[in-house]
């Protein structure tokens, strides 16, 4: 159990921190000199066996309010400090503001220096307290009255923190192991070695993570864990890792970096959509606002756009948007405070729902909804994406890519297969990716796929089907490529298409002419067979038919694509005897002299020697040749029958 604690400056968390656990939290120079602390400090006491406990020590003053919310990264349980000399004071406000807004909602509080005042004093700054927890997650916090000086209520204190800790139950541990550093230091001998929280997931000894932001690889060369040695962490935990590698030096990581597994690839990002709460003492903010904004152990100067309106007021809610001037690390569900940089106060608080999101669209309806389904899975305690699914697949027609969803949430795609199907989904593969849509949105999917083919049937009666991927950009222009070729392929294996090659057709498709083209084929075939070796150009048969050039050379291909002729150059076809007959002549050209050149072709075919290397690199292209030395050889006409 990881204890934080909170309150106005001076009012004593260090030193009642000392009483009950023995250990001087301060270890800066400054702060002991000062008497005041400056940095989060940690004690980890020891309680029994089996049973664990860290104290943070927060800062109180003002100054250093962004170590206080840094400081409480990693904090499930609340040691509210007040002082019975001074009350409740602003700090005491706005720590309680800050760890309402950071989702923290179990803990107690601790009235101190109770030995400077009488009995009426108590009761008054105690029904103070009362007032200001009223309606905040610590209203039936208990409430310890105690004196760090004279040690009274210390040990009552202790006891029941010792009795919490002896009941907490170990953190689930949940998807890939995220870390985030709040000090970084080299020591003699071991190298650089950074401490903070285990936010997610596990990290042995061997292991590599990687900087988030950086994309630097580390070894962990060793670790403790609440200041103890150890060959593993999990979540929940605050770790100091020992970190070796080539890239890994003291310069290149700083406060508020985060460590991550190798295997949580999520990009850095600089736009974060939140469902944003403003704090019912906060002035109203407008869309685009500038704003600091504290997530995790760092804190970043951004904007704030306003989803669902132009205007936030006082204690109302709204999703948002956070754009920031540098990149970031985050995952669903990590709580952030937002303060005003001008005025140095705190404005609210918010819940990341989806990193990168698109440029367009943001406020459509559809988006909207799909924002409002991950705040409630943020909301869930473990996260439960049932919600999200079931408004994706509600939402979505061109589907939900579970790659992204589950690097988002921190989980393994696979882990959303099952609940998917659940929900009735489906979920296709492709090339490592998964990709999941609604029974409706796959059956409306596929009947504009067949739509498509039968369309270009009708169209193009010559081709023999759809290439896949024309078929894809065509029918569903919004999905993956990869994905529409997964359901062209279901579609082929339930016979509802047949493929040939690269193509897809419907059952029992024959390609062929249609009617306007065989009539105009019909009248070009004779002149174009008894040309031979030398067929009229396009812009020839155009003239004699009083038709476009461009009609003749589309009705030409047609012809082309069902093999009755053979597109040499541009405007020059060739029956496909014609061509069968000009590869013979190449073979015999070969087998009388042993080699073939453009000159002795010429002369067979009675063209001009221009034309008959056009038509020997034809064959060339089309790969039916053979080359020996500057040579070319038809491999086997018989191909061409």
């Amino acid at each position: 159990m990881i204890v934080g604690t909170a309150g106005h400056v001076d009012h004593g968390k260090t030193a009642l921190i000392r009483q009950l656990t023995g250990i001087d939290t301060d270890r800066l120079k400054e702060e002991k000199a000062r008497g005041l602390t400056i940095e989060p400090g940690f004690a980890y006491p020891e309680v029994a066996e089996g049973v664990e406990l860290g104290f943070v020590d927060v800062p109180g003053h003002v100054r250093f309010l962004h170590h206080m919310v840094a400081g409480s990264a990693g904090v499930d349980t609340v040691l509210l400090v007040v002082a019975a000399d001074d009350g409740v004071m602003p700090q005491t406000v706005e720590h309680l503001q800050i760890l309402s807004l950071l989702g923290l909602d179990r803990g107690l509080v601790a009235l101190t220096k109770v030995d400077r005042v009488d009995a009426a004093r108590r009761r008054q700054v105690r029904e103070e307290i009362t007032a200001l927890l009223t309606d905040t997650p610590l209203a039936e916090a208990p409430l310890h009255e105690v004196s760090s000086t004279s040690g009274e209520g210390v040990d009552a204190l202790r006891e029941r923190l010792w009795a919490m800790a002896a009941m907490q139950r170990d953190t689930a541990v949940r998807g890939h192991f995220r870390f985030v550093v709040d000090r970084v230091f080299t020591k003699r001998g071991a190298g650089v070695v950074v401490t903070g929280t285990a936010l997610a997931g596990q990290v042995n000894e061997g292991d590599t993570l990687r900087l988030a932001l950086g994309g630097h690889k580390a070894r962990v060369r060793g670790l403790r864990r609440q200041h103890r040695e150890s060959d593993r962490a999990h979540q929940g935990d605050r770790v100091a890792l020992n970190l070796a590698g080539a890239d890994i030096d003291r310069d290149l990581i700083r406060r508020g970096d985060w460590l991550v597994a190798e295997a949580l690839d999520a990009p850095p990002l600089r736009r974060l959509d939140v469902a944003l709460r403003l704090l019912d003492s906060a002035p109203g903010v407008k869309h685009w606002t500038p704003v600091q904004v504290h997530l995790g152990v760092g804190r970043y100067s951004g904007r704030l756009s306003l989803l669902e309106g132009q205007q936030l007021a006082p204690g109302e809610s709204m999703l948002g948007q956070l754009v920031l001037e540098e990149p970031v690390h985050a995952c669903l569900g990590d709580r952030c405070v937002i303060r005003d940089p001008a005025a140095g106060i705190t404005l609210g608080g918010a819940t990341v729902l989806e990193g990168d999101p698109p440029r367009r669209g943001q406020r459509r309806p559809e988006r909207l909804a799909w924002l409002a389904a991950l705040a409630r899975c943020a909301d869930s305690t473990p996260l439960d994406l049932a919600p999200a699914l079931e408004a994706g697949l509600r939402l979505q027609p061109a589907g939900i890519d579970l790659d992204a969803l589950a690097r988002n949430a921190n989980l393994e795609p696979a882990a959303l297969v099952d609940a998917v199907a659940a929900l009735g989904g489906v979920t296709l593969p492709s090339r490592g990716q998964l990709r999941a849509f609604s029974a409706e949105a796959i059956a409306a999917l596929e009947a504009r796929l067949l739509d498509s083919v039968a369309a270009n049937h009708e169209r193009e009666p010559s081709m023999l089907g759809t290439e896949r991927g024309r078929l894809t950009r065509q029918a569903a222009p919004q999905l993956p490529e990869t994905t529409g070729r997964q359901l062209i392929e279901r579609l082929v294996a339930t016979g509802k298409l047949v493929a040939h090659g690269p193509f897809v057709a419907q059952p029992g498709h024959h390609a062929s002419l249609s009617e306007a083209d065989e009539a105009l084929w019909q009248r070009l075939a004779p002149r174009i067979v008894a040309a031979r070796f030398q067929p009229p150009r396009v812009r020839d048969l155009a003239a004699s038919e009083s038709l476009d050039e461009g009609r003749i050379r589309e009705a030409l291909n047609a012809c082309a694509r069902l093999g009755r002729l053979y597109q040499v150059r541009r405007d020059h076809f060739y029956p496909a005897a014609t061509v069968a007959e000009m590869a013979a002549i190449v073979q015999a050209l070969e087998r009388e002299h042993g080699r073939i050149r453009a000159a002795a072709f010429r002369d067979r075919v009675g063209t001009g020697r221009k034309l008959a290397i056009h038509i020997l690199e034809f064959f060339d292209k089309v790969g039916y040749t053979r080359r020996i030395g500057d040579e070319r050889v038809i491999r086997n006409a018989e191909m061409w029958r």
